[in-house]
């Protein structure tokens, strides 16, 4: 089978709600990095096959197929064609598998693949909010055969993260130490220019956004004094990935596109695969995803030399470390989520550009990315340094 390139990756820096890109239209949120991305590469834009992004709650400003729309606002061609995904939380991550499925399938050449999410306009669910207008109910929910497979039980990822850290026996404070490393190790990167190279800084009316805005100064005693999300529960808004806004695009190419274009690829897809689990649990989707990953290309976890697991809640992270055997040292080592926060429709991608860039300061081979996603799924991508 053909091998399907990476060519280079670029995102904004992460606004935190009601940040430095509340205000910015979904769409020019897009753009920028679509902007970035041509420009960084200096491939001609009409040769693009195709743009794939994800992004979810499209309605408002990421309605009308935001991907396509994005494009168009960055100034790019008008024959190069755009697509929007929805697969939860891995929808940009999807992104990236669909376009490397189409280089390596043989049919196109040039694909832009990304995400973008204004989760400060748009809030999370917010489609849900709009076709159920009386309440934060879940319409699938309603479903008379969703009813008969699975009952009455409510669908929740904040019912998941607490099943999570009672059935892997995550305490609280086992998941505040790991939120607070996150927040380190993500303030640690910042102050080391370690994500300079990923960011396209963003040109605002009162100057120009180049940082990361979700790292918080936090300790072990503030997390200690939040009230947990459910009465009685572990979790709290500290364990948790934080709502914010951005976006990230990445350039994938086939062997031909690099010598016709003169490009000099980043990185190899190695291995991409995609995996569902229960829908209640929802949030246990990387673990299995992980192992069958691991089972179908013949590695093991030490094979591997960076991970990136999407911290939508600590427990999550925590029962997929313990399921599968990865190492805490190697693991989302600028921080994830709950420090730079968790653009929904944008993650994926901005966690494979982080892991890039990592793999590069690091001189690692291998990286291991997956992330947990509504419905009970997990996308894992493997990615190999050249």
């Amino acid at each position: 089978m053909a091998e399907a390139y990476i060519v280079d990756a670029v995102r904004t820096p992460v606004g935190k709600r009601g940040g430095a890109l509340a205000s910015m239209h979904s769409a020019d949120l897009g753009a920028h990095s679509l902007a970035a991305l041509m420009q960084r590469t200096g491939v001609d834009p009409g040769a693009v096959d195709d743009v794939i992004m994800g992004c979810c709650d499209t309605i408002g400003s990421q309605a009308g197929d935001v991907a396509r729309t994005a494009w168009l606002v960055a100034g790019l061609p008008d024959h190069v064609p755009g697509v929007t995904i929805d697969r939860q939380c891995g929808s940009s991550q999807q992104a990236v598998h669909f376009a490397a499925q189409g280089v390596m399938s043989g049919t196109q050449d040039l694909v832009v693949a990304g995400g973008l999410q204004n989760m400060s306009a748009i809030p999370i669910s917010a489609a849900m909010l709009v076709a159920d207008q009386y309440g934060f109910t879940t319409p699938f929910a309603e479903s008379p055969g969703w009813r008969a497979r699975y009952g009455d039980v409510e669908v929740s990822q904040f019912n998941s993260a607490e099943m999570i850290a009672e059935k892997w026996d995550c305490s609280r404070e086992e998941m505040e130490r790991y939120a607070l490393a996150s927040h380190q190790r993500a303030k640690q990167a910042i102050a080391e220019g370690r994500f300079t190279n990923e960011i396209a800084p963003v040109q605002l009316a009162d100057g120009v956004f180049d940082t990361d805005q979700c790292p918080r100064d936090t300790s072990l005693e503030k997390m200690a004094g939040l009230d947990p999300l459910a009465p009685g529960g572990r979790i709290t808004a500290g364990v948790a990935s934080q709502i914010c806004d951005g976006s990230a695009a990445i350039l994938l190419a086939s062997e031909q596109a690099v010598k016709d274009h003169n490009l000099t690829p980043r990185a190899r897809i190695h291995h991409l695969s995609v995996r569902g689990d229960d829908p209640i649990w929802m949030l246990t989707g990387p673990i299995n995803a992980t192992k069958h990953a691991l089972a179908k290309t013949g590695m093991s976890i030490d094979d591997i030399d960076l991970f990136e697991c999407n911290e939508a809640f600590a427990s999550v992270v925590l029962a997929w470390m313990k399921e599968t055997g990865a190492p805490h040292e190697k693991v989302n080592v600028n921080g994830g989520g709950i420090a730079l926060g968790h653009p929904i429709g944008a993650t994926g991608a901005r966690l494979m550009t982080t892991m890039l860039n990592e793999l590069e300061r690091t001189g690692g081979r291998f990286g291991l990315q997956t992330m947990c996603e509504g419905g009970g799924q997990a996308n894992v991508t493997i990615i190999e340094r050249l």
